[in-house]
């Protein structure tokens, strides 16, 4: 599991207090979850049909009472008792252990799946959260400013450098991002209750994300060779395998069955006879082979391996293709959201630029307050754009560790 849990954060560098606490939430989630539970039964269903195969076919035994008596030279035959035991050939329950392990090795892989994608949903939450919780910080900032304006749109009103439109306008925008703000409030909720369910805990447990996050200067490169050793990938090997060993039991099972049995005749005296096997028991060792001969199913289970293996061999190429290209993707908006967040750190500064002149503007006994709301505006988008560049940059890095670890 601690594997697991590197793969999730291990290529995340903004901050160790941060990457504490979300390994603490991925930890929780792998222990509670009801999904990774259900992989690890279905696991040990298969593992426990291992213990099953280790079987024969039912013993046969069979009692007969001669309603007509036959008369042979020792007697009258009353009644017979028999018994057989088949045998399967040589090999064929090690046959049936082995195509069985072979099955819960390849469900063993849905368990490292599930971990790897719960490590993925977890910390996605996560950012998501984290990405919520600074839009409504920056709303807020926002807020705030545009009530230091509506107290020099005020002043200015008084002084009639400005009109009552410039105020009401200055107070509709406030009253846009207060519902911008109260709508960010449930919707953070509604996240936080996803998360929640996923470490499968009460969804009104409140979760502490971290304040600040940052996209580190340097990256870590992408080992795309790793792909192949993908458990995704892994399962279709294992599949093949068990194709292959259930292959290996058709083989044992189209052999000749062993059977061994036994005759028990109950014979009666013959009266007023007297000679050395009068009333002997009749007892029949018997040896039998059960041998498919006109049976077609086993050519036909063998063409039907045959092509499950070259099914599955189609399906790993689609599988790895799909990944490979959700690898791509990941790796170029990872690049992308860096450009972003240092194009909108750029448009910021230059934006709180503007807002100073205009700051300035007033001191000198002019102000527009058009002006102000446009560069209000722009402030808001730029720190909205780079909030998301942030959340993309880590939300992406999640993907490529599940893809590439």
């Amino acid at each position: 599991m601690k594997r697991i849990i590197l793969i999730g954060i291990g290529l995340l560098t903004f901050g160790f207090s941060s990457a504490q606490q979300l390994e603490t939430l991925i930890e929780e989630a792998l222990k509670n979850s009801p999904e990774i539970q259900k992989y690890e039964l279905q696991y040990s269903i298969v593992s426990e049909k291992i213990n099953e195969v280790h079987t024969i076919p039912n013993t046969e035994l069979g009692v007969g009472y001669f309603v007509s008596e036959p008369e042979t030279r020792t007697g009258a035959q009353r009644f017979k008792v028999s018994a057989k035991q088949m045998l399967p050939w040589f090999g064929s329950i090690t046959a049936r252990e082995n195509y069985v392990s072979s099955l819960a090795d390849a469900k063993y892989e849905d368990i490292v799946i599930a971990k790897r994608k719960l490590v993925v949903s977890v910390s996605q939450s996560f950012y998501n959260l984290y990405a919520n919780k600074a839009r409504q910080k920056v709303l807020a900032q926002n807020i705030e400013l545009l009530e230091i304006y509506e107290t020099l749109a005020l002043t200015s009103v008084e002084v009639g450098k400005a009109s009552a439109v410039d105020v009401l306008r200055l107070q509709m925008r406030q009253n846009e991002l207060e519902q911008l703000k109260e709508v960010l409030t449930q919707q953070y909720l509604a996240e936080q209750t996803a998360l929640n369910k996923l470490l499968n805990r009460d969804k009104s447990v409140e979760v502490d994300v971290v304040n600040e996050l940052t996209i580190p200067f340097e990256t870590t490169l992408v080992n795309a060779e790793n792909l192949s050793l993908h458990p995704e990938l892994i399962k279709y090997d294992k599949l093949y395998h068990s194709v292959e060993q259930s292959e290996l039991l058709n083989q044992k099972e189209s052999l000749p069955m062993i059977g061994f049995g036994l005759d028990y005749v109950n014979v009666e005296n013959r009266p007023n006879m007297d000679f050395s096997d009068n009333g002997k028991d009749i007892v029949m060792p018997m040896v039998s082979l059960s041998i498919p001969i006109f049976n077609k199913k086993y050519k036909s289970q063998t063409r039907q391996n045959e092509l499950k293996k070259q099914e599955l061999y189609a399906q790993k190429q689609v599988r790895l293709n799909k990944l490979e290209t959700v690898l791509d993707k990941a790796v170029n908006d990872r690049i992308s959201a860096r450009i972003s967040y240092k194009t909108q750190t750029k448009n910021l500064k230059q934006a709180n630029d503007a807002e100073e002149i205009l700051i300035k503007s007033y001191e000198t006994g002019t102000i527009d307050f058009n002006d102000v709301l446009d560069i209000q505006e722009l402030q808001l988008k730029f720190e909205m754009n780079q909030i998301e560049s942030v959340k993309t940059y880590y939300v992406q890095t999640t993907i490529i560790n599940y893809l590439s670890n």
